[in-house]
């Protein structure tokens, strides 16, 4: 993956990941191989790829989730969708050359993002009530929560891939790590809350 030159998002939500301007048919990938970040390329087939994949359609989901009525929670969707471009630019990235990748000023997850999900999270929980059964997804009768219940999913889905591809190859830093468990938690209690408001 070549240097990305700096474009306008299509989202301007905190966090915004810079993105690259060039043509989605590149035929590139026809022999099973993918770029990475300055000049790598590594089979589809690859944990890390398989990684960057479920990210990919985790924001996926999200995006289902917001373009169904997400109602107070456009702007937690928006940052958290753009907070996924960067943890991907940095999984797009080998751990020879993640110095390079900071030095570039490529936007990274930080500690501040983590807390940032917790205290959102915590925040919304304090104004939910206490479930006294299991959520079951869908139960609702609401799009966005079943959304959401998805979204959870596949986040967990990606934990598990990127934990695979740390506890393989090393160098996942542990902000990515952990804030993909933090996620989940958040849109289980997005999706809980919205329930509660007939969202």
């Amino acid at each position: 993956m070549e240097e990305p030159s700096e474009r306008k998002p299509v989202s301007s939500g905190a966090g915004s990941a810079r993105v690259r301007e060039m043509s989605i048919i590149t035929q590139r990938g026809d022999d099973g191989m993918t770029d990475l970040m300055f000049g790598k390329r590594i089979s589809k087939t690859s944990l890390r790829f398989s990684a960057l994949g479920t990210i990919d359609e985790l924001n996926a989901v999200i995006g289902l989730a917001r373009a169904s009525g997400c109602g107070g929670h456009l702007e937690i969707l928006d940052r958290v969708q753009n907070l996924l471009f960067s943890l991907m630019g940095q999984l797009a990235c080998l751990p020879e050359d993640a110095e390079t990748y900071l030095e570039k000023g490529y936007s990274v997850v930080s500690s501040d993002n983590l807390e940032w999900l917790v205290e959102t999270a915590g925040g919304i929980e304090k104004e939910t009530p206490k479930l006294t059964h299991w959520a079951v997804p869908g139960a609702e009768g609401s799009m966005y929560c079943a959304h959401l219940d998805h979204a959870r999913a596949v986040a967990r889905r990606a934990e598990r891939h990127v934990l695979e591809l740390h506890d393989t190859e090393g160098g996942v830093p542990k902000t990515v790590r952990v804030f993909l468990n933090r996620l989940s938690d958040l849109m289980w209690i997005l999706a809980r809350s919205a329930g509660v408001d007939g969202e």
